[in-house]
């Protein structure tokens, strides 16, 4: 049987493994394959990466396209104030 097309399988799981010298060396495959299922990229035989699809990135982070000002609107310390604002620092001339 031909294996060349497919990844790496260093442990006995049914999740698609590669090393990292094959990833980097068939990338597109990597990619291509993503959207299938996560890809996990090993170095030294231990988990580094996972290569996973733009559409399945957007389903399971979609909070952190949150703006910084929602974000901390929806705190439950928004109402904090953090004192008064400061002034402006005078700047000294520097000769160049």
């Amino acid at each position: 049987m031909d294996t060349t097309n497919r990844p790496t399988k260093i442990h006995s799981q049914s999740r698609p493994e590669w090393k990292l010298e094959d990833a980097k060396a068939r990338f597109s495959e990597v990619v291509r394959r993503a959207q299938e299922g996560p890809q996990h990229v090993t170095v030294r035989g231990r988990n580094a990466a996972v290569v996973v699809s733009a559409e399945y990135f957007e389903q399971i982070l979609p909070e952190s396209r949150k703006k910084l000002s929602a974000l901390m609107r929806s705190s439950p310390l928004h109402e904090v104030e953090f004192g008064k604002p400061g002034s402006p620092m005078p700047v000294r001339e520097v000769e160049l």
